[in-house]
């Protein structure tokens, strides 16, 4: 349980725990089983009972919640362009989508954070809905089509998480039935040319958005090899050049005395030394095994 010690060596919970524990790196997984399962089940009770009443009627969950190709359908309800990529009708559809969700989450948090898994899971199925509506509405084989094709399902959410972590570690070993070694990338790499050559197939437009899902995976991974965080693209960048100083905080009774050059470049090379052993946990052990204050410590020093 994360938390704090008191003056007598008794553990206490923090405020912040709970939030904190839907973002570990399992527990995104888990959760995001959970929700998928959850959602599948009410969709499949919801079916069950219009086969009983022999209801002609459609499932208004999978309508209101399954993301629409027409473009005015999109505009009277854009939350399916969320809510679509948790949404499944079919059992094997589900499983498999699920099977893959923990196979490719798995490896993804060896390397990286439950945080992250969800903002690729998200990000990576908004992409895939972006492919979808757009490839609907600018190629002229879909012209017929577009007024009732609709996209439900965690596919392009999925492989999004396969093809972020392929590119954060391609070179990472797989040894699979039949198939033995393989490294990662290659893996990716299958399952990106399966559903490019499947466009004009069955489902094209399920197999367009999982090519939307993968692109989103492709460049997040490229971009967290090179130290990158969402967060960083809201914080505010300073107006004019930087001079380094130590800011007087307003929790502090008596002002701060500026820090000289040779005190600061000791700091500054101790913080990257710790990072640095921080790094070299995560590599041979995984995210998984640091300690709640090196998570913190490395979010601080990492952005």
């Amino acid at each position: 349980m994360t938390g704090y010690t008191d003056g007598y060596g008794r553990q206490r919970p923090s405020f912040g725990a709970p939030m904190k524990g839907l973002l570990q790196n399992n527990a995104v997984l888990k959760w995001l089983t959970i929700i998928n399962v959850g959602l599948w089940l009410m969709v499949a009770f919801a079916n069950l009972s219009l086969w009983l009443y022999k209801s002609q009627s459609p499932n208004l969950l999978v309508t209101w919640l399954s993301v629409p190709a027409d473009l005015t359908a999109l505009a009277h309800r854009p939350w399916s362009a969320v809510t679509y990529m948790i949404l499944h009708e079919r059992f094997w559809h589900l499983f498999f989508n699920m099977w893959m969700l923990w196979f490719g989450g798995m490896i993804f948090t060896r390397f990286l954070s439950g945080r992250q898994l969800a903002w690729t899971y998200g990000l990576g199925g908004l992409m895939g809905a972006i492919f979808f509506v757009a490839a609907y509405n600018i190629f002229p084989v879909f012209e017929t089509m577009k007024y009732s094709a609709v996209a439900l399902g965690a596919s392009a959410s999925v492989l999004a998480i396969l093809v972020a972590a392929a590119t954060y570690k391609p070179d990472y070993g797989l040894r699979l039935f039949l198939f033995g070694q393989l490294k990662f990338k290659w893996l990716a790499i299958i399952f990106v040319v399966i559903d490019l050559l499947s466009i004009s197939a069955e489902n094209p437009g399920g197999h367009i958005a999982h090519l939307g899902g993968a692109l989103f995976g492709f460049v997040y991974g490229l971009l967290l090899r090179k130290d990158f965080t969402l967060k960083g693209l809201f914080a505010r960048k300073p107006r004019g050049p930087k001079m380094e100083y130590t800011p007087y905080e307003e929790i502090h009774d008596e002002p701060q005395v500026p820090r000289s050059d040779e005190e600061y470049n000791q700091q500054k090379a101790e913080k990257e030394r710790d990072v640095d052993a921080i790094l070299d946990k995560i590599a041979k052990s995984g995210y998984g095994s640091l300690t709640p204050e090196e998570k913190e410590f490395l979010f601080k020093n990492s952005r």
